[in-house]
């Protein structure tokens, strides 16, 4: 019997296994972000400024291979869908690749040569390309199934497994590299954490694989949009393409840019935060992930309920209130950290306050991307989020890294803070992709809006 959507009632079961592919992917990227910079500084001897233009390499291959496979995926069509063959072939070549790392890293430690280091870049750039292949089809899966009017309340639960997939991470690092076990090492192993990263790789998707049928799922959702044609935004333009309005593109246009600056600043302490934490503060990566760790729970705890506000608020409105609060917590952070040698409990409560400011604009951000496009371009649409999200990425860890080297670490937080205010300022000028319930049942009916 084929699956049946319902525009009214969100199947909670089927989002969150269709958010495990996210859960694998935030999984990879926390511990990325993390690692990486460190066996780029303390392995191999870079200064900030090329370890930022290493870590920023992972940002210039998004920019083409995130919106290219996901126009590719959009036009896909195989048995299993157009959106799990490349997540399966994606992340079997990504937990083949990664594991290298690990390996190459403790043999350049243990008896350095060049050899070793251009095999460490060539590796890294073909686990980058992996990653790079399937990240656009695994997010655009949930739009693909999912009825227009849902997807805020959606993506709430696709976060909230990324961010699963990114506690899990930081924990598992909490527990097998204590500050007290790596302090004063001449070099730490981390082959056992890219390990049991790839486990949850591996499970994560596995599951999915069994549980979702992605063709199925897509007709029904498909067919559902048929019956509503007022959720569709693009228009004729006489020979029998959909193309958006001037309105449409223009709210595009500033939405899309919000989302690089709001990246900017926030990928910026993503980042450099590990770094940061042992220059500024004299803390080891066990500190910096205990601090990361509670801005991960607070985004746990705020998905769902951010989800809800956004139903009854709007989306444009709970990602302005996210801005502002964000701001105030990179402005908040400068003023705890910079002359502090020790993790606080005030601290906590301020990374704990970034997870529930950002949890705001992530769960809003991409369904009002995706609100703007018909069903048969979700994928590319979604690349356009990613395009926008990576370039600012591209640009920040290089900026930040300068700067730290010029005028001193503690310029990261008022850095990130402006660039996050900046972004207020262009998502007051988007006009469309929003939504709010309906004044009928509760939370259960949803209409689009311009407002």
């Amino acid at each position: 019997m084929p699956p049946r959507l319902n525009a009214d009632k969100l199947d909670n079961r089927r989002t969150v296994l269709v958010g495990l592919a996210f859960l694998s992917i935030s999984a990879f990227w926390q511990m990325y972000d993390n690692i990486v910079p460190l066996i780029l500084r303390q392995t191999f001897g870079m200064d900030e400024s090329l370890a930022g233009v290493i870590m920023a390499a992972d940002n210039v291959l998004a920019l083409f291979l995130l919106p290219l496979f996901g126009g590719i995926s959009d036009r896909a069509h195989t048995k299993l869908g157009r959106r799990t063959p490349f997540i399966l072939a994606g992340t079997a070549a990504a937990v083949v690749l990664m594991n290298l790392l690990p390996v190459l890293d403790n043999s350049y430690a243990a008896a350095a040569a060049p050899f070793k280091f251009a095999s460490f870049v060539v590796v890294l750039g073909l686990l980058l390309v992996a990653m790079g292949t399937y990240r656009s089809p695994a997010v655009a899966l949930m739009p693909d199934i999912t009825p227009k009017p849902l997807r805020s309340r959606a993506n709430a639960i696709i976060n909230l497994m990324g961010a699963v997939g990114g506690i899990l991470y930081l924990a598992v690092a909490a527990v097998l590299y204590p500050t007290a076990r790596v302090q004063g090492l001449a070099h730490v192993n981390y082959q056992p954490l890219f390990l049991v990263v790839s486990g949850i790789m591996i499970v994560a998707v596995a599951v999915l694989l069994l549980t979702i049928r992605e063709p199925a799922l897509t007709a029904a959702n498909q067919a559902l949009e048929k019956d509503h044609p007022e959720w569709n935004l693009a228009e004729d333009d006489g020979s029998g393409n959909e193309v958006l309005p001037a309105p449409v593109r223009r709210s595009l246009g500033f939405l899309l840019a919000s989302i690089a600056l709001w990246f900017v600043g926030y990928n910026g302490v993503t980042t450099w935060f590990t770094t940061y934490v042992a220059e500024v503060m004299g803390e080891g990566l066990g500190g910096a992930s205990t601090c990361l760790l509670v801005a991960t729970a607070g985004a746990i705890v705020s998905y769902i309920p951010i989800g809800i506000v956004a139903s009854r608020v709007g989306r444009k409105r709970t990602i302005l209130g996210g801005v502002v609060l964000l701001a105030g917590c990179f402005l908040a952070g400068y003023l705890l950290t910079a002359h502090s040698h020790s993790i606080t409990p005030v601290m906590f409560v301020a990374f704990a306050l970034v997870g529930l400011a950002w949890a705001a604009i992530n769960v809003n951000s991409l369904p009002m991307v995706v609100e703007m496009c018909r069903g048969s371009d979700v994928g590319k649409f979604t690349g356009y989020y990613y395009t926008a999200s990576m370039l600012a990425q591209v640009v920040t860890p290089v900026l930040a890294g300068t700067l730290m080297k010029t005028l001193g670490y503690q310029i990261l937080f008022p850095y990130a803070a402006f660039f996050v205010a900046c972004s207020f300022v262009t998502m007051t000028q988007v006009r469309h992709g929003d939504a709010k319930a309906a004044a009928k049942k509760g939370l259960a009916a949803f209409e689009d809006m311009d407002d």
